[in-house]
């Protein structure tokens, strides 16, 4: 079979498995693929995006998966282009997306050998990702296909095959019966709900079980359904769970970011039931666990009766809520004082990114209440900072008036994403980078109190640069804010607009002393 040969039957297996979507890196290794998606996508079988840089290419495609719930495929040459999918990979892995690795290779007679363009490319994403042909993948996570093309091509014909209905995976079989009587009993000791991250079809029947159930819900802002619960949702959960642990937890969704599901680690009298369509049980604690999507699970338990709050949780939830509006008040040019401003801005948007460390858990935190904001993702399955914005504009490429909120470091980790904007929907779009100079959310952990100026030093990354420059080299327009005064000039529009919100150090500094003080 000739090198064509094999680039079209390669594409024409992907589309029988329900790929529809490829994110190009091209190179002369996997030039024969690049050409026969240029072919599928003249014929309409295929939407090609394409990229110079592998790292945001392999996180804007698991924002498309996150986008679509499909399969969607990242295309490299050989080399070490493949190995720069890895943090991508890992992410996928941790979610459960059906993220599919095509990576050209040379023939396996130049393994081993130094020759240019060859490394051991089989099995480089080790327990990450599964491997083979794509006709072995399930799509309930990512995927490497492997194949060995020779570099030198001549394009032939093409016949473009027939639509495939959309592949469908396997859902997996779950008893609910124990978890069922679990909800019913010793129900004296403590019933809470802890909501990470949901699918966007989970929403509905999550938000009527929690009312049904009647007890008290930690609720992130990726559930999106932290402002609809209402009184249902614990305002500092993770400080108000701490002080009078319950006796059961009832997770649903993706693992919770706030600190409180780690301290649950060293409570082994807290019953703890999971119900996640990843299969992870995020502690390593024993805990129960149920694999599905979550909704499905839910409709499986039918009518639940009401838990309430045996703990007495609601009696402090307006004492604790009042408390941080007070600080917020006290503190407006504080980051979370910012914050809370920039979140009555934010809830106008259609969707709402959220960047880790410090941004989820402020925005859980001090984000407005009273406006629901139903769309929101963030990269929870391995919690790191890399490829943030790539992913962002990966999922809402197609999605008008689109909103992002990361810190500094992590936009400084994806400086090439912006180079996406060409290929994708611009109008409404705003970057917010939080600029506090560094890894502040370090500065928050016990133990820095005890390491020398110079350890410090080394793990806050502190830094001076502005982001003005960056904005410029990608084309986006430019707003600076210090304080809750300069939002009034914040105004979306046809251009994608970078926001940078710079917050008084001062201000911030007293804010979180006050805090930790209450």
């Amino acid at each position: 079979m000739t090198t064509w040969q094999t680039a079209c039957s390669i594409l024409e297996s992907c589309l029988a498995r329900g790929v529809r979507e490829f994110v190009v890196c091209a190179g002369a290794r996997n030039a024969a693929l690049v050409e026969v998606l240029a072919r599928a996508e003249a014929a309409g079988l295929a939407r090609v995006w394409r990229h110079f840089e592998e790292r945001s290419a392999g996180f804007f495609a698991l924002g498309r998966t996150m986008a679509t719930g499909e399969a969607c495929a990242v295309v490299t040459t050989s080399g070490t282009a493949v190995a720069e999918l890895l943090p991508a990979v890992i992410e996928a892995y941790y979610q459960g997306r059906p993220l599919l690795a095509l990576t050209a290779d040379r023939p396996e007679r130049f393994r081993g050998t130094g020759a240019p363009q060859a490394i051991s490319q089989p099995g480089i994403f080790g327990e990450h990702a599964g491997s083979g042909d794509v006709t072995e993948w399930n799509h309930r996570g990512p995927w490497h296909w492997n194949v060995e093309l020779e570099e030198d091509f001549q394009p032939g014909e093409w016949t473009p095959p027939q639509p495939v209905e959309n592949f469908r995976p396997p859902l997996p079989n779950y008893s609910v019966a124990v978890l069922a009587r679990w909800l019913r009993e010793d129900l004296y000791r403590g019933l809470v709900v802890m909501i990470g991250d949901l699918e966007p079809e989970d929403h509905e029947t999550v938000f009527h079980f929690c009312l049904d159930l009647g007890a008290p819900v930690a609720v992130e802002a990726t559930s999106g359904l932290r402002e609809a619960l209402g009184q249902l949702a614990l305002p500092d959960p993770d400080r108000m769970l701490k002080d009078r642990p319950p006796g059961k937890i009832l997770r649903l969704g993706g693992v919770p970011s706030g600190r409180f599901w780690r301290d649950l680690e060293d409570l082994p009298d807290t019953e703890i039931w999971n119900i996640t369509r990843t299969g992870f049980p995020g502690l390593a604690r024993k805990c129960d666990t149920i694999t599905s999507p979550v909704g499905r699970v839910i409709q499986g338990l039918g009518d639940v009766e009401n838990a309430g709050d045996a703990l007495d949780y609601f009696h402090r939830t307006s004492r604790r809520a009042g408390e941080i509006d007070d600080l917020l008040e006290a503190y407006p040019d504080s980051e979370p004082g910012l914050l809370r401003v920039l979140s009555s801005y934010a809830s106008t948007g259609s969707s709402l990114y959220l960047g880790n460390s410090m941004p989820i858990r402020e925005w859980n935190l001090f984000a407005q209440r009273d406006k629901p904001v139903t769309d929101v993702r963030a990269n929870r399955g391995a919690n790191g900072i890399d490829g943030q914005l790539s992913t962002w504009l990966g999922w809402t490429a197609d999605v008008e008036d689109s909103w992002c909120l990361v810190g500094d470091l992590t936009a400084l980790y994806d400086l090439a994403a912006p180079a996406w904007l060409g290929q994708i929907e611009t109008k409404g779009r705003v970057f917010v980078v939080v600029n506090n100079g560094g890894g502040q959310i370090f500065s928050r952990l016990p133990r820095l109190d005890a390491m020398s100026d110079r350890a410090k030093d080394l793990m806050l990354n502190p830094h001076d640069v502005r982001l003005d420059g960056w904005a410029a080299m990608w084309g986006m327009r430019y707003l600076k804010i210090t304080n809750e005064d300069g939002f009034d000039a914040l105004e979306p529009g046809d251009v994608s607009l970078l926001v940078e919100v710079i917050p008084d150090a001062g201000e911030t500094k007293e804010f979180w002393k006050a805090w930790d003080a209450r």
